[in-house]
């Protein structure tokens, strides 16, 4: 293989981590047996910034469908939010 050629698989695969970081994920909300819809409601509405009524049909959909897409995003917009959400107990991941 030819310097030239290396050069081009490392871009390839710089380039290809990067697009976790661009590309649209979704921040999910899963169902547990330890938190208040009250407690829930206010945490999408304080971490993700959610109107009470999208904060409330979000804890419904997640009681009743057992996970609910909360936010939509790039990883790197999503990561903080994630993180504390699972600070204050709350089951999301991102996908």
């Amino acid at each position: 293989m030819s310097l030239k050629d290396n050069s081009l698989e490392q871009t390839l695969v710089v380039n290809k981590s990067d697009n976790n970081c661009t590309e649209e994920q979704f921040l999910i909300l899963h169902n547990d047996d330890f938190n208040t819809f009250d407690f829930v409601i206010d945490s999408l509405i304080d971490v993700c910034c959610h109107e009470f009524e999208q904060a409330e049909q979000c804890a419904y959909i997640t009681h009743y469908k057992g996970k609910c897409d909360v936010k939509k995003g790039n990883f790197t917009t999503l990561k903080p939010l994630k993180d504390k959400l699972t600070a204050i107990g709350l089951n999301v991941t991102i996908n």
